[in-house]
This record gives C-alpha cells, sequence and structure tokens, in this order.
C-alpha cells in the first residue's frame, strides 16, 4: 500500500465520521424506569458505618421519617459578581451565571443552568432523611436567620454568607451556611447539628443533582448536542464513570458506597456538582423520580446525644467547566468534567493541547492567534517527520517515469506490476510508507482539539478577527472552509501518485470538495487550525520540491495535464 493509499483511507474515515456525527441521530430514549418515591418522604435503612443501606425492603415503613409540618418555602435571592441564585434552604431553584450571557448581542440574559421551568427543572437539593422516628426539616422547613429576602455581595469585600436555620419540636437545631466567593462558582454548604433535647437524634444528610433533561439530536450545527449531557461521577476506588440522559437507566439504577468522591451533571460547556467531604462515605444512587433524572449522595448519618454537636460540609459547583477555577478546588478527579473524550489517551491529548492553548493565550491575549501559534509549534516539533515525507516524495516523483514503464509493460496484470514497483522501491531504498507518519500522528491531535474546541468555554464566543467573533460556531461565510479546499487541491497536485488506479484517482480528486463541505459546518477555530496547518505544510513541501532542484508549478501543470 502506497502513500496515497493511506492518505485516502485515513481522509475517506474521516468523513465517515463526521458525516456520522451530522446526520446520524441517536436511539430513542428508553422508556423511564418506575417512579421511585423522594429520599427525605421513603429514605433508605441505615447501616452501623452511618451510611443508609441500599434496597432493605420494609425499612422505610417500619421507621418512617418524622418531618416538621410542611409550610411555604421561604425564598431569597443571592447575588455575587459571578452568580445569581434563589434559595430556600433546602434548594438552589434557580441559577443565573452573570459572566455568561446566552448570546454576543447587547443587553442578552445569562446562562440560566438551574431553573424552575416547569417543562425541564433542574435544581440542587440538600436536605435531612431518617429511618428511626427522628424529625427532619421538610420543604420549607428551613427559615433565615436574619430578615430579608435579597442578599448581595457588597463591594470590596470578599465572602457572603447566607444563614438558615430549623428548630424541631424536641429541641434539635440545624444551622445551615451557604458561603459564596467573589469570583468562585463552588458554593460551600456546611450544616451544624445541635441536640439540646433529652433523646438521642439519627438522620443522614442527602445531596443530590434532580433533573428533566432535553434530549438533544446529534448534530455538527449543534454544539450544544457534541458534547457529553449526562451524569458522572467519580469514586477513589472505581474512577470515572458517566451515563448519558438518553440511556440513563438503560444499564440500571446505581447502588454503591463510596469515600468522598463527587457527582456532577454536565452539559455543554457547564456543570452543576456535589462535593463533599472527602472522608465522608455515602450511598450513591442513580435514579429517577417523578420523571427526572436524579443522581444522589445519601450520607453520611449522625448520632446526636443531648448536648452533643455535629457537623457536615459540602461543595456545591454551579458554573462554567473553567479548567483553572476548577483546579483550585483540589478536588481529585474533578477535571474530567472538562470531557474531551471518553477515551483516557484522546483526554490526555486534549488536556495537553488546552495546556499549550491556554499558556500561548496567556502570551497572545487571542484564542485564534493562540490556535494558529499552536500549529507552528506542531509543525516545528514534526519537522523531521515531514522532512522525511517530502524527500520520499520527491524521490517517487523522480521515478515516475519508470513507473510508468512497468506499467506499460504488465498491463493488466496487477500483481505483476505491483511485485516489480515493490522491487524497484526496494532496490532503490524509496519507502512508500515513509510519508504517513506525520500524517498518522496528526490524526488524533486533529480529532483531540475538535473536542478541545466543542468542550472549552474558554473559547465560548472568543473572536479572532475580522468576520470570526466565535471560534466555537461555524465560519458565517464558509471563507476558511474555501481556503482549505485550495489548499487542499494544491496539495493534491503536488503529491505523487505512483500506482493509483483510475477509480481511486477519481476519489481523490473530489476529496477537497468533500472536506470544503464538510468543515463549512465546524467550528471556525478547527477550521483554522487545518487551513494554517495545511498552508503551511504546503509551503513546506513547495520549498522542499525547491531544493531538490524540481519546479513546483510544473508539477502541477503536470498532474493537471494527466488527469
Amino acid at each position: 500500500m502506497n502513500q496515497t493509499r493511506v492518505i485516502l483511507l485515513l481522509a475517506w474515515l474521516m468523513v465517515a465520521a463526521f458525516l456520522w456525527m451530522e446526520w446520524g441521530r441517536e436511539k430513542a430514549a428508553p422508556e423511564p424506569a418506575q417512579t421511585t418515591a423522594a429520599t427525605q418522604n421513603v429514605p433508605a435503612a441505615t447501616g452501623a458505618n452511618g451510611v443508609p443501606q441500599a434496597n432493605v425492603p420494609g425499612a422505610a415503613a417500619s421507621q418512617p421519617t418524622t418531618s416538621a409540618p410542611a409550610a411555604p418555602a421561604q425564598v431569597v435571592t443571592v447575588t455575587t459578581d459571578v452568580l445569581r441564585l434563589k434559595l430556600d434552604g433546602r434548594s438552589v431553584l434557580d441559577a443565573d451565571l452573570l459572566q455568561f450571557p446566552q448570546t454576543k448581542q447587547a443587553g442578552a440574559p445569562p446562562v440560566s443552568l438551574l431553573t424552575e421551568d416547569p417543562a425541564h427543572p433542574y435544581n440542587a437539593i440538600s436536605g435531612w432523611a431518617s429511618d428511626k422516628g427522628s424529625a427532619v426539616p421538610g420543604v420549607g422547613g428551613f427559615r433565615l436567620e436574619q430578615p430579608g429576602t435579597e442578599f448581595v455581595l457588597p463591594k470590596g469585600q470578599d465572602k457572603l454568607v447566607v444563614p438558615f436555620v430549623w428548630t424541631s419540636p424536641d429541641g434539635v437545631t440545624i444551622r445551615r451556611t451557604f458561603t459564596l466567593e467573589r469570583g468562585r462558582y463552588a458554593i460551600e454548604v456546611r450544616d451544624e447539628v445541635t441536640n439540646a433535647g433529652t433523646g438521642t437524634w439519627n438522620a443522614y444528610v442527602y445531596r443530590k443533582l434532580s433533573r428533566v433533561p432535553t434530549i438533544l439530536s446529534r448534530s455538527m450545527m449543534n454544539p450544544d448536542s457534541l458534547s457529553f449531557n449526562g451524569a458522572t461521577w467519580f469514586t477513589t476506588d472505581k474512577s470515572y464513570e458517566r451515563r448519558a440522559f438518553q440511556d440513563y437507566l438503560k444499564d440500571g439504577s446505581v447502588d454503591s458506597v463510596i469515600q468522598g468522591g463527587w457527582i456532577a451533571m454536565l452539559q455543554h460547556q457547564f456543570f452543576t456538582g456535589w462535593i463533599p467531604q472527602a472522608d465522608s462515605s455515602s450511598l450513591l444512587k442513580l435514579s429517577q423520580e417523578n420523571g427526572a433524572d436524579v443522581l444522589e449522595l445519601r450520607g453520611p448519618g449522625f448520632t446526636v446525644a443531648p448536648g452533643q454537636t455535629a457537623t457536615t460540609e459540602a461543595r456545591l459547583w454551579v458554573g462554567p467547566k473553567l479548567v483553572s477555577l476548577i483546579a483550585k478546588e483540589q478536588v481529585p478527579g474533578l477535571d474530567r468534567v472538562v470531557d474531551y473524550s471518553r477515551f483516557s489517551v484522546m483526554a490526555i491529548i486534549g488536556q495537553g493541547l488546552f495546556w499549550v492553548l491556554s499558556h500561548l493565550y496567556t502570551l497572545l491575549h487571542n484564542w485564534g492567534w493562540s490556535i494558529i501559534g499552536l500549529v507552528v509549534l506542531l509543525r516545528l516539533a514534526l519537522y523531521p517527520l515531514s522532512a522525511t515525507q517530502y524527500k520520499s516524495g520527491a524521490k517517487m516523483r523522480k521515478f515516475q517515469p519508470r513507473l510508468a514503464q512497468l506499467k506499460e509493460r504488465y498491463g493488466e496484470d496487477r500483481q505483476k506490476y505491483q511485485q516489480a514497483m515493490m522491487e524497484l522501491f526496494k532496490k532503490e531504498k524509496i519507502n512508500p510508507m515513509g510519508g504517513c507518519l506525520p500524517i498518522l500522528i496528526q490524526m488524533p491531535i486533529f480529532f483531540a482539539l475538535y473536542w478541545v474546541l466543542v468542550e472549552s468555554v474558554e473559547l465560548r464566543q472568543a473572536p479572532w478577527l475580522g468576520w470570526i467573533q466565535d471560534l466555537t460556531a461555524r465560519d458565517p461565510y464558509f471563507i476558511l472552509p474555501i481556503i482549505n479546499m485550495v489548499i487542499m487541491w494544491l496539495t493534491q497536485k503536488l503529491t505523487p501518485t505512483p500506482g493509483m488506479d483510475p477509480v481511486q484517482a477519481k476519489m481523490m480528486q473530489f476529496m477537497p470538495l468533500v472536506f470544503g463541505v464538510m468543515m463549512a459546518f465546524m467550528p471556525a477555530g478547527l477550521v483554522l487550525y487545518w487551513v494554517v496547518n495545511g498552508g503551511l505544510g504546503l509551503l513546506i513541501q513547495w520549498w522542499m520540491i525547491k531544493q531538490h532542484g524540481e519546479s513546483p508549478s510544473k508539477i502541477v501543470q503536470s498532474n493537471l495535464h494527466n488527469q
């Protein structure tokens, strides 16, 4: 197999992959599993280790939860420089990301991550449940410790604390504080339980994410559908796992005890997640409740004797997948929420590419120029391989007349022709595969960069120059795809094609057009990468041809004449 056939095979594999992403449709979502009761109403039994047990028949019926009488929830609005939240003490009902407008139009509303939208509600909830008759807060049970309906982070202040409290009839008090910091999307949620009564209080804390998602059809024209949309969790023993919304219970529910870890629901460029204390044990549950997909951590459990106090803390992330801020949380595995790929190797490549891009951005202050800088660095790193590729091409062009003679000699006997051609290559020390290694190396880089550009919120609505005002959207005037077609066509005319049959030759002629149409729907940043990469490759190839005493223009004319 010669170099051109390898290029053809790889090109068609790329076309097939991207056409599948464009026109392929996901299978219909499975029928929802039978709805289960809410945690605070039908809790699981608590084991000796303080972690709620899974699937204990009759536990809820024999030891029902005692909740305080339901009261209207006291809803407050909390605003920092990056978040605007609606809280009722138990749930985060709404969350607006103030630094991320939905569109680039002036006055556009911010992205709403959590919402009370009746069609697709999405909430983060933290409550208490008991299977031993102890009173726990019900809906609306938490009340503000101080008057007011709005809390705003003052200028010059870095921290805002919103305190809630609940007291049971038998003297148990839970003080819950939400702590928000300037420029931070992780909210500290701390519960302090004080037992001023005469009896022992037994309960466990639960934290969950509940969402009725919109199932998106995969399409290259809809970037939201290309990122992973679903639930993920990370444990110290089982590492990273995920479940897409459209297949939420396809592989069954989940009931497993974990130590530390975290849970999250991901979507394009944003996510929510609960991060409990690293030393706490919890029961991880994946289920459906009232038509909503639920990801939950139950536990740890507490036994608080009279006169004693217990505390539990967790962080709730509500915000974008900003790599730098996620790293500051210092949570093992949390960087996987930036989901470049479900495959570890591709994820590592993606993380490396973004690391280089982010450092280039620090110098250049423009993501478009950073992409160009990345191409230049890759070309420099791969230059030795590229030189081998072009030298191999020069040798093959030199022996094209002899290959033509062999083809004329053996006529339609392709087997003898191939044998004679390989003998000639061996005699003249020509490696027909010598130019394939740079291509094979660049293919995973290309696909990894595709996911980096799709997934990275840092590039969201980021301009380059002129008509490219959003590198994660397609080129509005298709200028870059057209330039790419021209570059591919010229490169094709400079590439030797020894031994190629007429059918393959015809297929190769259509490749620039096929790629041009395909890239018309890709993110402009990715097409920019491919244009600059192809343009530099064409210049290097042109220069290498001249170094071997040949005329690039004559080679192009000759290839056109032979078509």
